[in-house]
């Protein structure tokens, strides 16, 4: 398999341990201190990465960009909007039917990354990304969301808004990544990664700074949770922006779907719950549609 792919599944198996060590934060420090700890405490492991980056291949750090910045902190800046649209969703609407809506992302990302970046595209493409979609749609779902769906329509529009923010930021992730244009893939990635967790953690931190201190200082006083889901997020993200830089961002978001199938063996392995018929008819699709893409991506 091509490393894009194997950088995309360790991506999505960091980030499921991300969420696992980050979910108990929740409850004691907010949504926002919780989201603000995979930025704040992943900050020192991307500068570390770097470093490591650097004396191995021996490559300088690349010139930043007028480009590079302004795509990257695009990319910074909808993530954070989409996390918070999606967690505000995800509270009047349940995680089911704000997942549908939100998953949404990696057709979005194929034709936006088409339109900004020039990234291929072809119909085979767009018909496995759709399979795979579909296959999440068929896990998430339950009977009556999809009146809801038809019906709700505000919610709807912030699910798919927030769909579409997550889109945005994987396509400003690789448009920063590509327009560094010098260094190898690799100390392109991670100097990328370092400046969006800077720009990530320096605007949610002023605005927790103001808004909810306690949340902000909070996440010191966990810090052995907080230091194990910044690690991991930190880990996740470097081989996310690895993916970016070697492959649309479009085959990068379709084959993290995935990670719904390894919350689901987190759930059946640690918490002994059992999949249903449904569940597992959607995780056949979702890998069809994966299995689909691997052939027909450039």
């Amino acid at each position: 398999m091509s490393l894009w792919v194997w950088a995309s599944l360790a991506a999505a198996l960091a980030q499921t341990g991300r969420n696992a060590a980050q979910s108990g934060l929740t409850k004691t420090l907010g949504t926002l201190g919780a989201t603000n700890v995979r930025f704040l405490f992943g900050l020192p492991f991307a500068a570390l990465f770097l470093v490591l980056t650097v004396t191995a291949t021996g490559e300088a750090v690349p010139a930043l960009t007028r480009a590079t910045l302004g795509y990257t902190a695009m990319g910074a800046l909808a993530q954070i909007a989409a996390t918070a649209l999606m967690l505000k969703v995800m509270s009047r609407q349940g995680f089911g039917l704000t997942t549908a809506w939100t998953k949404s992302e990696p057709v979005l990302v194929a034709l936006v990354g088409w339109a900004m970046l020039g990234d291929p595209l072809t119909l085979p493409m767009l018909g496995a990304i759709g399979v795979a979609v579909l296959g999440v749609l068929v896990l998430t779902l339950k009977p009556g969301l999809g009146r809801a769906m038809l019906t709700d329509a505000g919610p709807a529009a912030m699910g798919l808004l927030a769909g579409l923010l997550f889109g945005l930021a994987a396509i400003g992730f690789r448009g920063g990544i590509v327009a560094l244009g010098e260094g190898g893939y690799l100390i392109r990635s991670v100097t990328t990664l370092l400046l969006s967790l800077f720009i990530q953690t320096l605007v949610l931190g002023a605005w927790l700074a103001f808004t909810d201190r306690k949340a902000l200082t909070g996440a010191f006083r966990a810090w052995t949770p907080s230091l194990a889901a910044g690690f991991l997020g930190a880990l996740a993200s470097a081989f996310w922006f690895l993916a970016f830089s070697l492959t649309s961002a479009a085959n990068v978001r379709t084959l993290a779907l995935v990670e719904v199938i390894f919350a689901l063996a987190v759930s059946w392995f640690w918490l002994g719950q059992r999949t249903t018929a449904r569940q597992n008819l959607g995780i056949a699709i979702l890998l069809a549609g994966v299995a689909l893409l691997m052939r027909v991506a450039p």
